[in-house]
């Protein structure tokens, strides 16, 4: 499938969702169609896109292409793999459930579990025909997969299927009455980044009776306090750059938070960390949400915690427990490993804790600032927690209830910690400031200029225009900082406006004049002679990184290369490039967590779901040889991983030329014994053209996500088997997609 999945815009939230869509009164079964829009990223232009989606289609006919691509990209098939997730819901509703004449209402159906759940626990009771289920669902092209699951099990005249939000169901007009059993599943790893409290609110005053029954009953969110150099490198770029020492200050001195990470928390497995991390308090609740009761906007809540060692804390790693049932019996849990496995008293122990690795649940990181906050064993601490609509944010306090760090200011620049991380990491930052030294250096020297002192000023025969073609703040204030007498020009098409303040204010500590750079703030395709005052581009350089494409695969970021294509009659004769060109590597895997959580599924708590694995690019079971679509992962946060082979090349592009289409293959010979599940897909930058100054975005770098394209079935390999497999791949300019395939000998 093509490779290119995760540059669609994920689904949204249930309740604060970004779809306009057609407004249709009717209910699914209704004849009148509607229509959504689905928002899709260009990965080579960074143009967005809205993609149709109609309701209209044959019967039970599989979703188009576009449909199924959007699908694969989001995290149900994953949950719906969570047997644990499922068991506790399926106990939970059925307790629920007691009542014949029982109104439920499923606001989020997704495939329609819950929903089904809810129809099957209500006949149990001998409430067909006199209690009813209803279900919205305002995602289309998930509702339409949800009308073929519930065909196939029968289900679709027992569960009355919606397409709007919640907030646009009427008591009289869609439902007979208000629900007296609420069923929902609209959390996110922090548990309420997909609207979970405006969504509660509206229901409880439109939809629901008083003191409904809910499921889940309730919802507690914890905290942990905790030391951690790898997290304290997530935030603190200005103490990283000070051990650097390379003279590019990103933070000055003055500015230590001009560049941080964004105020919020950030989902990340944080067991791979376990061995990184010291714990230096108990576990302690920071709030709870009663479902069956309207929730308040905004809270605040001061705790106190007593610290259970020296140290220095880093950050707040959260989590959340949920009490399914009334009575307290059922639970499920996110807390990680650490605290699952221990029987710390107060904290509530699920039933079954035989709980498989997942990845659409996570926990959450809120970062300290600065150098993190200094305490000693048995010290009290106060944390001040508050939430509103939609987040969750923390502030450590001194003895006299004051913010032990100071608030940052609003035109900050705010990055994700990986970015945070990169920026402040010492052998990056050389590679980059090498490379770019080498470059300037050739460049005078083939113009025949003599150099006395390198780190003396440049003659004015340095590179006349230097062009930064991505987001990069660093190669902005290196090249501005190196060549003095050049002119810089910044692309940034994602910071804009952003970025230029932020040249502006750090443009003294690094040595260079806001009269030499000059930020354009467009995508590629806007940018004309007139931009650059129609002289010729020396130097091209990027990273490349692109603001919002983060989480997307790694070749996303040839748009680097669209751009020097687009850029191609504004190069002078003798343009130097950087990177020189890109390498599309691979390493055999095992990635048994990985494969389990986005295997094909048959039966889910009795009802077939057969007819989702192709929509949501399910792996294993499937026809043929199909495999699912390659997408991207932090690998390192993949559960149990081992590589079976060593690292091979598979294609390159070359960014001396215009953007074109590429193949490549590779026999992979396997170093180790184990089962295959899939391959690690990355991109080496070669910085140089003597290929000695590369970044590589591989496994072994936590920075990066790469593309994981598991198999259609698992393979037994061993090297005393000769075994191996050829891989091949296929990139099309057009579209930015890479498509692989595979076979085993």
């Amino acid at each position: 499938m093509p490779g290119c999945l995760a540059g669609l815009a994920p689904p949204p939230p249930a309740a604060l969702h970004l779809l306009l869509r057609g407004r249709s009164r009717m209910a699914f079964s209704a004849a009148a169609p509607s229509r959504a829009f689905q928002l899709r990223l260009n990965p080579l232009t960074g143009d967005s896109e809205w993609l149709v989606v109609d309701e209209e289609g044959e019967e039970g006919a599989a979703p188009p292409q576009t449909q199924r691509q959007l699908l694969a990209a989001t995290s149900y098939l994953d949950m719906l793999n969570d047997a644990a997730r499922n068991r506790a819901y399926r106990r939970a509703i059925d307790a629920a459930v007691s009542d014949p004449s029982a109104r439920v209402l499923d606001i989020g159906a997704g495939t329609g579990l819950l929903s089904m759940m809810s129809a099957r626990a209500l006949g149990a009771v001998g409430g067909e025909g006199r209690g009813s289920v209803s279900a919205c669902e305002s995602y289309l092209p998930m509702g339409k997969l949800t009308r073929r699951v519930l065909r196939a099990n029968g289900m679709e005249n027992k569960v009355k299927l919606f397409h709007k939000r919640s907030d646009e169901l009427e008591v009289g007009v869609e439902l007979d009455s208000r629900a007296d059993v609420l069923v929902s599943e609209i959390l996110d790893s922090e548990l309420l980044g997909e609207g979970l409290i405006p969504t509660l609110q509206q229901a409880h005053d439109s939809l629901l009776v008083k003191n409904p029954k809910t499921v889940p009953y309730r919802a507690t969110t914890y905290g942990q306090l905790v030391e951690s150099p790898f997290l304290w490198k997530m935030h603190d770029l200005h103490s990283n750059e000070a051990n650097a020492a390379d003279g590019v200050w990103l933070t000055p001195d003055g500015m230590e938070n001009i560049v941080s990470v964004k105020l919020q928390q950030h989902a990340m497995k944080c067991d791979p960390l376990e061995d990184e991390i010291r714990l230096l308090s108990e576990p302690f609740k920071v709030f709870e949400f009663d479902f069956s009761e309207r929730p308040e906007s905004q809270r605040e809540n001061k705790i106190t915690i007593k610290t259970t060692g020296d140290g220095c804390v880093h950050a707040i790693i959260s989590w959340w427990v949920l009490q399914l049932d009334s009575a307290g019996s059922i639970f499920y849990s996110t807390a990680p490993k650490w605290v699952r496995q221990s029987s710390i008293k107060d904290l509530p122990q699920c039933a079954d804790d035989t709980k498989d690795w997942c990845d659409h649940w996570k926990h959450c990181v809120w970062f300290t600032q600065g150098m993190g906050t200094p305490v000693m064993k048995d010290q009290t601490l106060s944390l001040r927690a508050s939430h509103n609509l939609t987040s969750i944010s923390y502030q450590l306090l001194n003895p006299n209830d004051e913010a032990c760090n100071g608030s940052l200011k609003a035109d900050n620049l705010t990055l994700l910690p990986e970015r945070i991380a990169l920026y402040g990491d010492i052998y990056w930052r050389s590679a980059l400031i090498t490379a770019i030294k080498n470059v300037i250096t050739y460049i005078i020297l083939t113009s025949s200029i003599h150099i006395q002192c390198f780190s003396a000023q440049l003659s004015d025969r340095s590179p006349q225009t230097c062009f930064v073609a991505d987001d990069s703040i660093f190669l902005a204030l290196l090249v501005s900082s190196l060549s003095p007498s050049s002119k810089v020009i910044a692309m940034f098409p994602g910071l804009r406006d952003t970025g230029a303040t932020y040249l502006q204010a750090v443009a003294k500590a690094n040595n260079f004049s806001m009269d030499q750079i000059q930020v354009i703030g467009k995508r590629a395709a806007s940018i004309s002679t007139d931009d650059l005052e129609h002289k010729k581009i020396n130097l091209l350089v990027g990273e490349p990184f692109y603001c919002g494409s983060e989480g997307m695969l790694p070749w996303q970021n040839l748009r680097f290369w669209n751009a020097r294509t687009l850029f191609h009659s504004m190069l002078s004769e003798d343009a130097l490039i950087m990177p020189c060109k890109g390498v599309l590597k691979l390493c055999a895997m095992s990635l048994p967590d990985l494969w389990r959580s986005r295997r094909s599924l048959k039966d889910v708590e009795g009802f077939d779901h057969l007819v989702v694995n192709e929509t949501l690019g399910a792996c294993g079971d499937l026809p043929g040889e199909q495999q699912g679509p390659c997408l991207p992962y932090y690998v390192w946060q993949c559960g149990y991983t081992k590589k079976l082979s060593k690292v091979y090349s598979l294609m390159d592009f070359n960014f001396s030329e215009p953007i074109h289409s590429c193949f490549g293959k590779t026999k992979i010979e396997f170093a180790d014994a184990g089962t295959c599940h899939g391959f690690a897909v990355w991109i080496d930058w070669v910085l140089d053209e003597k290929n000695s100054i590369v970044i590589s975005t591989g496994p072994d770098s936590r920075y990066w996500k790469q593309g994981v394209q598991l198999l259609s079935k698992p393979v037994e390999v061993n090297p005393a088997d000769d075994s191996a497999a050829l891989v091949e791949a296929s990139f099309d300019p057009a579209s930015g997609n890479i498509v692989f395939t595979s076979s085993f000998s």
